[in-house]
């Protein structure tokens, strides 16, 4: 504390208790040290009284961090920061994402605490899969990944956000800390939202933590509340799981829960956990593995973490090791079982509250019934005032008060005022309520031109369906329970299918398990100096891999091993291959040719790496010294190329240069000797030709979530792929190009059509031409070309109006601007063009403004195409016996192939 501090407190005569006394040494010198003094110790140089300081300060901060930070309300179920990120988005929502950056910083406006916590928090939000619609990496609660930056993800709030949370009608509001803007109390959410989401938080002296529930569960609860029936709740997990609640004291303080991981056998020697404990990731999960490993709790092998969509967490049981024992130990001594203790702590009353949470819930339907008796008593006054003033405005239409020679002659506005209430004296008792001045100066705001329009049989209408829309509402109202109770099955049914209970509540006979992150990193390899690793990023770049990923390293000398990638290791210098490797992969195959000994013969081989262990050296050649790899590819597909090998002259030798293809060389093990390609001495062997995959077809789909391809079924099935297909990429705005099907290919997000390549498609096409500012119709074939090309010219203001691939399309063309009159135009396309090269500019449509194209229903197809070139009279009716007959004959003969 400063001196002038110190002064400060003296002078204040309300801080009696605060009062500080300066006593001094006269034998010492000035210093700069001062101790406090408490009372009935020696005194030191500076005493200070701190007691007054500590209950009235330390006591405000705990109060302000209990009731504005840390601790959510029973209301809507938010702490404050939540509460504005919802009320900032509410107020940006125009039915588009927004970035997070643009949210967070939005909310400052109304959160004093900083960006980052605004961030965090709604990151929590959105990875609830609740109130906020996301858009780009927000993570992954499962395997401990942080979202992306701020500006690099979106943000919107959902429809079940829109539908629940917000009212301004009903809502209560307060100015923000600078009293610049106004700020919701609590918003007025119609769900129990609180125990949907969970709460976790930490005040001064005291904490929250409250399980996330089932939505499909809370609202039957709810309903069975409002009908005066029991229920019970117990808690439900994104992670998955399993639960024994037991103990859970309906979440009360003292109550706990014990969660388990799903674990499963593989086999005798391999366990697999597939979903992991609340508030765990993999990363904690196996972390805890190892620890009780080198502490001997366990006994493993090793861990693999083969975690992608799903979790998978392989953990490889030493040998002698009982697999049932194993599970038990993994419960016992790792985080695949955690004690979770609930701690129901709301603000109720602007008080904290310890509540179960059935008591929470019961609020929450109470909250809901008395938001939605409101909402409809909102809805029946403004019905009443609209029925009132058509009431009103009739009387005063159809009387034509405002021709009365009185009101026209009026000196002023109270005369005025005065003559039209008299006039309606008479009508007064049939209106719903009084008429004041404000009512009668609304009359005399009305045009002449509404006047003019005014249709008493539709004004008898509107008020007819005011009427029955306010005896709707008093329905409702009379019968607020079981609006409530609809308004709740409403919910159910409309967003009840996407929340499945994820969580089994048994006694632990079966558990589960979790995912794996998988972080993107970069493999590197320095060859002069014989270094591999993440950390190398001026060297050598390998491929993409992670920092768990395992890696195959094949030597010159015919060695092979695998290793645990790392930010740098040294692996020599006669390092030939390497790359990420994958256990259990059958589909990349290594073609070798290598040389037993020094000079001679040469082996050919063809083998699959499916597991090996880690950082033991294996070797591909027979082992005789001086053996060397002379040829060497490694084929993700099981592709065989055709070699040239190309022999040393010797006298007598008749053959100098012959060719081998790898596609009859079988598919062995890793330790096969393989077959003799020559025992001559081989001077060069080099690639003559690539060939196809002796496996068959790959199925490849295409995520558009992260616009990659992948293999294992996510996303757009696009077909199986051998190794010469190509894959056809359509942009929205007219651009296309073929790739091949690589894992690493990269894509845009405008991508309109993505397929199989086929060079035979014929592709039919409408778009408006900028050049001629026309609307055009072209048909024509694709070429293969990895360049991008555009087929809907050079001018990049053209449009493309429709494109399909039908054999014969049907355009429908409707016509609008000043030509809206005309009728429909049906064009059959392969009549209205020839089909021509994608750069030919098509045949014009019409001349008319065209408002849109559309594509019918064709009415022909290719299989029904027949020879014209006989003309053959038959009857209608021997005609639908012959079709019928060939039908049938068809469907036999497939039969009878399915038999063979």
């Amino acid at each position: 504390m400063r001196p002038e501090d110190i002064t400060e407190l003296n002078d204040n005569e309300d801080n009696k208790e605060n009062e500080v006394e300066l006593t001094e040494n006269d034998n010492q010198e000035t210093s700069t040290h001062s101790e406090y003094k408490i009372p009935g110790k020696t005194e030191g140089r500076v005493s200070y009284h701190l007691s007054g300081m500590y209950q009235d300060w330390f006591l405000d901060y705990a109060s302000y961090v209990i009731l504005e930070r840390a601790v959510p309300h029973i209301n809507d179920g938010l702490k404050p920061v939540q509460r504005r990120i919802l009320h900032s988005m509410k107020r940006l929502d125009d039915g588009r994402y927004n970035k997070v950056a643009n949210i967070v910083g939005h909310t400052m406006q109304f959160h004093p605490h900083g960006d980052a916590s605004i961030g965090d928090a709604l990151v929590q939000l959105g990875q609830k899969d609740l109130l906020i619609d996301c858009q780009g990496n927000w993570g992954n609660i499962l395997t401990g990944d942080g979202a992306a930056a701020p500006r690099y993800i979106e943000a919107r709030l959902s429809k079940f956000a829109l539908e629940t949370v917000f009212n301004p009608k009903t809502t209560h509001w307060q100015q923000s800390y600078d009293g610049r803007n106004k700020e919701p109390i609590t918003l007025p959410v119609k769900f129990p939202l609180l125990l949907a989401q969970g709460v976790e938080g930490i005040a001064v002296g005291l904490a929250s933590k409250i399980l996330p529930h089932n939505f499909n569960e809370l609202l039957d609860a709810s309903i069975a509340y409002l009908q005066d029936r029991p229920f019970i709740l117990y808690p439900d997990f994104q992670t998955g799981g399993s639960i024994d609640i037991s103990k859970y004291n309906d979440g009360e303080r003292g109550g706990s829960v014990k969660v388990r991981a799903k674990i499963s056998k593989l086999d005798n020697k391999t366990l697999v956990i597939s979903e992991i404990p609340y508030g765990k990731t993999t990363s904690t999960i196996i972390e805890s593995i190892l620890k009780a490993n080198d502490k001997g709790k366990i006994k493993i092998k090793k861990v693999d973490d083969n975690t992608a969509r799903n979790v998978e967490i392989l953990v490889h049981l030493a040998p002698g090791v009982s697999s049932d024992k194993t599970i038990d130990a993994l419960y016992a001594f790792t985080d695949c079982e955690i004690s979770i203790s609930p701690n129901c702590c709301v603000i109720r009353d602007n008080k904290p509250h310890f509540l179960g949470v059935s008591e929470v819930l019961r609020h929450s339907a109470d909250d809901t019934l008395h938001l939605l008796r409101t909402e409809l008593e909102i809805e029946k006054a403004e019905q009443e005032e609209a029925l009132f003033f058509a009431s009103l405005e009739k009387i005063f239409i159809e009387e034509r008060i405002y021709k009365d020679k009185e009101f026209e002659n009026s000196k002023d506005m109270d005369e005025a005022v005065a003559h039209i209430d008299m006039r309606l004296t008479p009508f007064k008792p049939s209106f719903i309520r009084e008429v004041t001045r404000e009512d009668i100066l609304k009359l005399m705001e009305i045009k002449m031109g509404r006047i003019l329009k005014f249709n008493s049989d539709k004004s008898e209408a509107f008020i007819a369906q005011t009427k029955e829309a306010i005896n709707k509402i008093d329905y409702h109202l009379n019968n607020i329970v079981q609006y409530t109770v609809d308004w709740f099955a409403m919910l159910k049914e409309k967003y009840g299918k996407n929340y499945p209970r994820m969580t089994e509540i048994r006694n632990f006979d079966t558990i589960e398990a979790s995912k794996v992150v998988e972080a993107n990193e970069k493999l590197y390899i320095n060859r002069e100096e014989g270094f591999i690793g993440m950390s190398l990023k001026k060297d050598e770049f390998v491929c993409n891999c992670s920092d768990i990923d395992d890696i195959i390293i094949f030597f010159r000398d015919g060695t092979y091993k695998v290793v645990k990638v790392s930010d740098k290791m040294f692996v020599g210098k006669n390092v030939l291959y390497l790359n990420v490797f994958k256990r259990n992969d059958n589909r990349t195959i290594y073609n070798v040719i290598y040389r037993d000994g020094k000079t001679a013969p040469h082996y050919i081989k063809r083998f699959a790496v499916t597991g090996v262990t880690r950082d033991k050296d294996y070797d591909l050649t027979k082992g005789t010294p001086g053996s060397r790899i002379v040829y060497f590819s490694a084929n993700p597909n099981g592709e065989a190329e055709t070699v040239k090998v190309i022999l040393k002259p010797k006298p007598r030798q008749k053959l100098l240069v012959f060719e081998k293809d790898f596609s009859s060389i079988a598919i062995k093990g890793r330790a096969s000797m393989g077959n003799l390609l020559t025992k001559a001495e081989v001077h060069k062997i080099t690639l003559k030709q690539k060939g196809s995959s002796t496996l068959g077809g790959r199925q490849v789909w295409f995520d558009r979530d992260v616009l990659r391809l992948n293999y294992d079924g996510r996303g757009e099935a696009l077909g199986e792929f051998l190794s010469d297909d190509l894959i056809l990429v359509i942009c929205r705005n007219g651009d296309f190009f073929t790739t091949n099907f690589d894992l690493s290919n990269h894509y845009e997000d405008n991508i309109l059509i993505i397929e199989k390549f086929d060079s035979s498609k014929v592709w039919t096409a409408a778009l408006w031409d900028a050049d001629q500012k026309y609307n055009y119709l072209k048909r024509f074939q694709l070429e293969s070309s990895s360049r991008k090309q555009n087929f809907l010219g050079e001018n990049t203001e053209s449009r493309l109006l429709l494109l399909t691939d039908e054999t014969y399309p049907r355009i429908e063309v409707i016509f609008g601007g000043h030509d809206s009159f005309r009728e429909t135009l049906v064009l059959d396309a392969e009549e209205f063009i020839a089909v021509k090269g994608f750069k030919a500019k098509g045949k014009r449509i019409s001349t008319y403004e065209v408002e849109t194209v559309n594509e019918l229903e064709p009415v022909r197809f290719p299989q029904e195409n027949k020879d014209t070139s006989e003309t053959v009279e038959e009857d209608e009716e021997n005609l639908d016996d012959k079709s019928n007959t060939d039908i049938l004959d068809e469907i036999t003969g497939q039969m009878k192939l399915f038999d063979e």
